[in-house]
């Protein structure tokens, strides 16, 4: 059984930013949270706030002119951002249990290793990231095949598998993504991300587009996943009741900054950062009295420059309208449930 004690990733103090012609637009800022074995973690804001940026960070796969500038992202006690300089021998002590795996004898072999097999990612938009000219079992295939060590009969075999978990017929597996619903397309990226078995699982908006009988249904189907196969999920998205209902523990972020973190009922029951409550204000309940929907006035501030302080204070609505020149630092309110609010929870230091 899994330890859900046990941080399976630790994002620790991480700085993301991108480099433009007019500055560096610092994306992420100072960002910790780690995610549990078991857990569903979810990672909630506005569009443009960084939660694509950490989660690229996390697979390593950040682009230029993406730069990360510090901070450490630990996976079962191995930092992933400086698998160059750790030994195959580490790697198997810390993150397969000594376990020997065939394919990683050097730094760029551990880094694919780690990717896919160890993390896996259902990307934004996932039900576009098909190649359309080939069929669904070679892009199965294909994948399993260059992990692992077997044969193309047996990868086809592992293919017809997958299909089976995610609930589609496998003679679909001679399909071109365009012959098959958006739902269908959805589930075999996340077939793709199984396919591997990984330990975290991270998904990025994973049922935009789709409409929410098909969204419920698909997420219902993950959770079924997640509890047979044990793997964690880090869940990314900007609507904050979905994740509610699905996750374990939120955190919200907001330009590029942590502002809450809690259980996920606390979140929804006990919103203590403004934004958080300008969030679940801004959607509609389906039971209960018609109330007028009220939206968070102004826009994110411009990362290129910034302001000093809360970069909420603008769209604040409790805003005392002094003035702290360092950012807000999260702080645990009550029991595990952390809020960076100045005006709120100020710091004695901070009189």
């Amino acid at each position: 059984m899994d330890d859900r004690s046990t941080p399976l990733i630790d994002i620790r103090n991480l700085y993301v930013e991108y480099l433009t012609n007019r500055g560096p637009v610092r994306a992420v800022e100072n960002v910790s949270f780690a995610v549990k074995s078991g857990e569903v973690f979810g990672l909630a804001g506005e569009s443009a706030c960084g939660k694509s940026t950490i989660a690229h960070a996390i697979l390593r796969v950040l682009r230029p002119p993406a730069v990360i500038t510090g901070g450490r992202i630990l996976y079962k006690g191995v930092d992933v951002l400086g698998l160059e300089r750790t030994s195959p021998e580490e790697y198997r002590n810390k993150v397969l249990g000594g376990v020997t795996r065939k394919g990683i004898g050097s730094s760029a072999e551990l880094i694919e290793r780690y990717r896919w097999a160890e993390v896996s990612m259902v990307f934004q938009s996932a039900m576009n990231s098909l190649n359309p000219v080939v069929k669904i079992v070679h892009q199965i295939t294909d994948v399993l095949m260059r992990h692992l060590d077997i044969d193309r009969a047996e990868a086809r075999r592992r293919a017809e598998e997958l299909m089976e978990i995610v609930n589609i017929d496998k003679r679909r597996l001679e399909a071109y993504p365009h012959q098959l619903s958006g739902g269908m397309r959805q589930r075999i990226v996340i077939a793709i991300a199984l396919a591997l078995r990984p330990s975290l699982m991270i998904m990025d908006e994973p049922t935009t587009a789709l409409d929410v009988v098909v969204q419920k249904d698909i997420l219902q189907q993950i959770d079924q996943l997640k509890r047979e196969y044990g793997f964690s999920i880090l869940f990314i998205t900007h609507d904050l009741s979905l994740m509610v209902e699905f996750s374990d523990r939120i955190a919200i972020m907001y330009a590029g900054e942590i502002v809450e973190l809690a259980p996920a009922n606390e979140i929804l029951n006990n919103p203590l950062h403004p934004y958080t409550k300008g969030l679940l204000a801004s959607f509609p309940s389906i039971t209960g009295e018609r109330v007028k929907m009220s939206g968070i006035p102004g826009a994110p501030p411009n990362l290129l420059n910034p302001p000093a302080g809360c970069r909420f204070r603008e769209r604040c609505a409790e805003w005392t309208g002094v003035d702290i020149p360092r950012s807000p630092q999260l702080q645990e309110v009550i029991p595990d449930h952390f809020a960076a609010c100045e005006c709120k929870y100020g710091r004695a230091d901070h009189a």
